[in-house]
């Protein structure tokens, strides 16, 4: 049995993950700081470490060099990106954005210590180089970090199979909550760069003055508050792959940039007149239409047609027929051995209800709904109820009475010109281009009989950006 190390000094995130990684069939021990890591335990007798960046003492990046031989995964945060990035220069093999998903944090857990037996397994002479692959039959494989059993799903693997052993840029596209990094990380996985890192970065997660910085680095003095220099997320990439999720938010100057880094592979820090060569296999992904875009203007055309090389578009949830009971299975599988309650089972009633729903937020919905019942349901049995989804999000959805303005109604398409009735997506972004320069967020909500977070969800699938307000 494999043995984990966890240090984290916030008990409520040990004890989570504890009881993750010990239903995934870990033997785990956990501990509080670096001394109290290395007092009780034989770090030498390790297959993995995962450590808080920041501890109590040592900072857990120490951990690195007190185990040299044992894989150090780092747990970190948004605000403290580059420390992360720091970390992995130091020979931390991996790191993990907190809050994390649990599906991201066991895959991650498993591809470390598929290539630390690879590692152990090989002789000297047959140590993977980088022209070699990892093998597609190991935890790597898109079928193992994703589940889908449609045709279209069947497609998207074949397809990340095909496209990883090469060198060609990838542009993922697809819904919010579909599973867009989970494919990079396949991507990644499966490709000759699959020894070194994988580095994520949310394009929308950064605020836009520090992009720039983040990505590229600075140089000390480049600007207020830069009293060293730092190394960008580009360059930490360096012979290994970059995931730019949110592609789309890219401001301007970012992407002009990164343009030239697609071009001729080279990046300059801000502040910087050198620049430096890198080799970094880009993939980015968006649930934006970036072609509408470029012809008003918000991302460069130039740089959609570099980074749509090739392109892989996950599917909705609702487009995936017949993987939803499968899916609700897998989650609510796992969450009865999280939670102690391995016979959780679904009233027909309940299945009926997740397959006629529509899934706006897709397999992030799904699972969220499915942890919430597991965690209410009494009996073992989980009902309709306890999943509480949104009506106004399924099949037999209407628009209400209530949902047009009367003072100022948003148009409406004659049927007889149309052939066709007006969608209630089609009627949502009709009724909000139209109405959002004379209304807040708050009335457009009230308007159409929904909550501001339904609101921004519904704007984000469907690419509708909010207006700026006037400065």
């Amino acid at each position: 049995m494999r043995r984990i190390l966890i240090v984290e000094d916030e008990e409520i995130i040990r004890s989570a993950l504890r009881k993750l990684l010990t239903h995934a069939g870990y033997e785990v021990a956990d501990a509080g700081s670096v001394d109290e890591a290395r007092n009780q335990n034989d770090l030498k007798r390790l297959d993995l470490i995962i450590t808080d960046l920041r501890l109590p003492g040592q900072p857990g990046t120490d951990l690195i060099r007190l185990a040299p031989d044992t894989p150090v995964l780092i747990m970190t945060s948004y605000a403290s990106l580059r420390s992360a990035v720091d970390s992995m220069k130091m020979g931390a093999v991996e790191y993990i954005a907190k809050p994390f998903d649990h599906d991201e944090m066991l895959a991650s857990v498993e591809d470390i210590l598929e290539r630390a037996s690879q590692r152990e397994a090989a002789a000297p002479e047959d140590e993977p180089t980088q022209e070699q692959a990892p093998s597609p039959d190991n935890a790597s494989d898109p079928a193992n970090l994703m589940f889908g059993q449609c045709q279209s799903m069947q497609r998207v693997f074949r397809l990340i199979r095909k496209v990883a052993p090469t060198e060609t840029t990838v542009l993922i596209q697809g819904e919010s909550g579909t599973g867009k990094e989970l494919a990079a990380r396949a991507l990644h996985q499966l490709s000759p760069r699959a020894r070194y890192p994988l580095i994520s970065v949310n394009c929308a997660a950064i605020p836009e003055s520090l992009i720039e910085s983040e990505l590229f680095g600075h140089e000390k003095g480049a600007f207020t508050g830069a009293v060293s220099a730092r190394t960008g997320l580009i360059e930490a990439a360096d012979g290994g792959s970059l995931f730019l999720d949110e592609i789309g938010e890219l401001p301007a100057e970012a992407q002009a940039r990164l343009l030239r880094v697609l071009q001729e592979g080279e990046i300059r820090r801000v502040g910087s007149t050198q620049s430096k060569k890198v080799s970094v296999r880009m993939i980015a992904a968006t649930h934006r239409n970036l072609k509408a875009m470029t012809r008003t203007g918000e991302f460069r055309e130039d740089l959609y047609y570099r980074l749509n090389v090739m392109q892989i578009r996950i599917p909705p949830l609702r487009e995936r027929n017949g993987d939803i009971m499968g899916l609700a299975k897998r989650f609510l599988r796992r969450q009865g051995e999280q939670i102690g309650i391995p016979d959780l089972s679904l009233t027909p009633e309940a299945m009926r209800t997740l397959e006629r729903h529509r899934w706006p937020g897709n397999v992030r919905e799904l699972e969220n709904a499915i942890e919430r019942a597991s965690i209410l349901c009494d009996d073992n049995i989980v009902t309709p109820e306890l999943l509480d989804l949104d009506p106004e999000s399924s099949d037999d959805v209407h628009i209400p009475e209530g949902l047009v303005d009367t003072s100022n109604p948003a148009p409406r398409p004659d049927p007889q010109q149309n052939g066709n009735d007006l969608s209630l997506e089609d009627y949502f972004q009709h009724f909000v281009l139209e109405n959002q320069d004379r209304m807040s967020e708050t009335e457009l909500a009230q308007k159409l009989g929904i909550s501001r977070k339904s609101l921004w969800e519904r704007r984000q699938r469907l690419g509708i950006p909010r207006k700026k307000a006037n400065s």
